[in-house]
């Protein structure tokens, strides 16, 4: 089950290209919790999960893997990833070791 979607786009031409972000309810697998995730990159989609040992945790992952996923795309890198406005972040928390990457509003909310 869809619990959230973010639309951003990738802005390198006339006309943007589509990249949805789709997480799904946390789902007990095996002992673990996992929550599953799609980047619907316009090359590939990306599909992957975040796991914990408790629902709370899997989502808390799950958030994190996103927004290194973001982060660590070509289309971050090359500028031309948007979410809202140009140059204002995803919107996605970051671990620790990871937020001297952040840009835009991300920059200044993730704590």
């Amino acid at each position: 089950m869809v619990i959230a979607e973010r639309s951003l786009s990738i802005e390198d031409g006339p006309e943007p290209k589509a990249c949805k972000v789709t997480m799904h309810a946390p789902e007990d697998a095996d002992g673990m919790w996992i929550c599953r995730y799609t980047i619907s990159w316009p090359t590939a989609p990306e599909e992957s999960f975040g796991a914990g040992v408790d629902a709370f945790q899997a989502l808390h992952l799950t958030l994190q893997k996103i927004g290194i996923a973001l982060y660590a795309s070509a289309y971050h890198k090359a500028g031309i990833l948007v979410f809202d406005r140009p140059g204002r972040g995803y919107g996605f928390p970051m671990p620790k070791n990871g937020r001297d990457l952040l840009i835009g509003d991300d920059k200044i909310f993730d704590g």
